[in-house]
């Protein structure tokens, strides 16, 4: 329903949104959900020890995991930021890279502990043992019932913002991936974009020998550390890891060479997306992790695994970038029709 004639449009925008139930409802358990992470760091930022037991790394780190604490309560507080952007007005007039790229990083984030930890919980159920994910040696960092909680709250967030930012996408750039494959035109830019497809997966190749090598029980380029403390945790991670480098080079080939009959343009998208957001940002965050928890020798990073993430953040980097150009240029061949129909109604009406 249109505004008074004397309203401002974003006001008359304002009057006219509706949020469904559905939406709301998702709102609200993505920004519940990010309670028990948010309490647990915000609680030992202040001196508890909930969670923590004797003897744990964490009794020991300092200023520095205070900071580490405080910056990663600002990034799941993004979650409450990206809930409401996906389900307000004015998050219809924000840029497309200022939600995208945070959705794109949380993405990255999430999908590795969504994918991931039912499996491990399966498997611990089938008596496979082990540990949830998490970082070095769980009987010594945190008591089990922390990992249940915060990776939970952690399915629950990704699974919101994933039907929240896949509803605000279709209303706001659907026309974008609508169609087939065999259908995209060849464009000035499809030779290079094939080059950066083609480096992206040459450069996935490193990453994913690697994560083979440690699912297959090697322990080359392991630290001495997470070398001794395998258990079955360990292996479904790198299976996972393994699973999104696949993935990515499937996506990011598809869209390249575009040979694949029928196929609807979605699939290699979001192959594209899950695959470069978890290779690129669970790379980065392993890469962080590691640094900072780096106690003894035994448990610094080797060469080998300081390569392996940089690379496999590397190619995650070229294929979302490859990404933006292919989605700048269909915004561009979309607009086209209608620029193009100004002159031809002119020539009409002459």
């Amino acid at each position: 329903m249109p505004g008074h004639p004397g309203t401002p449009p974003h006001r008359a925008e304002a009057s006219s949104y509706r949020v469904g139930r559905v939406r709301a409802v998702l709102r609200v358990v993505a920004m519940v959900a990010c309670l028990p992470y948010i309490g647990l760091k915000v609680a030992w930022m202040a001196g508890s020890r909930l969670g923590i037991p004797e003897g744990s790394a964490l009794l020991d780190g300092g200023t520095l995991l205070r900071v580490a604490n405080g910056v990663t309560v600002l990034m799941d507080g993004a979650v409450v930021v990206l809930a409401l952007l996906l389900t307000r007005p004015w998050g219809k007039r924000v840029p497309a890279w200022l939600l995208v790229l945070p959705m794109w990083v949380a993405s990255g984030l999430l999908l590795p502990i969504m994918t991931a930890f039912p499996v491990q919980l399966a498997v611990g159920l089938l008596g496979g043992g082990g540990r949830p994910v998490g970082e070095g040696n769980s009987e010594l960092f945190l008591e089990p019932w922390v990992f249940g909680v915060v990776y939970g709250g952690f399915i629950v967030q990704g699974l919101a913002l994933g039907v929240l930012f896949a509803r605000y996408a279709k209303e706001r750039w659907g026309r974008l991936w609508q169609g087939r494959l065999r259908d995209l035109p060849v464009g000035p830019t499809t030779p290079a974009l094939r080059a950066t497809a083609v480096a992206a997966a040459s450069a996935a190749l490193l990453p994913g020998v690697t994560h083979l090598l440690w699912v297959s029980g090697s322990t080359a380029g392991l630290d001495a550390g997470r070398a001794v403390d395998r258990t079955s945790d360990f292996y479904v991670m790198e299976a996972v890891n393994l699973l999104f480098v696949v993935v990515t080079a499937v996506g990011v080939l598809l869209l390249a060479f575009r040979r694949s009959g029928r196929l609807s343009l979605r699939l290699p998208l979001v192959l594209a997306w899950a695959g470069s957001a978890e290779m690129a940002c669970w790379g980065g965050w392993l890469s962080v992790a590691g640094l900072i928890g780096a106690g003894g020798a035994a448990d610094r990073p080797t060469t080998a695994t300081v390569l392996t993430y940089a690379v496999q953040m590397l190619a995650g980097a070229l294929v979302v970038t490859l990404g933006a150009y292919f989605f700048a240029e269909r915004s561009a061949a979309s607009a086209l029709p209608t620029t193009a129909a100004v002159p031809a109604a002119a020539d009409q009406v002459s």
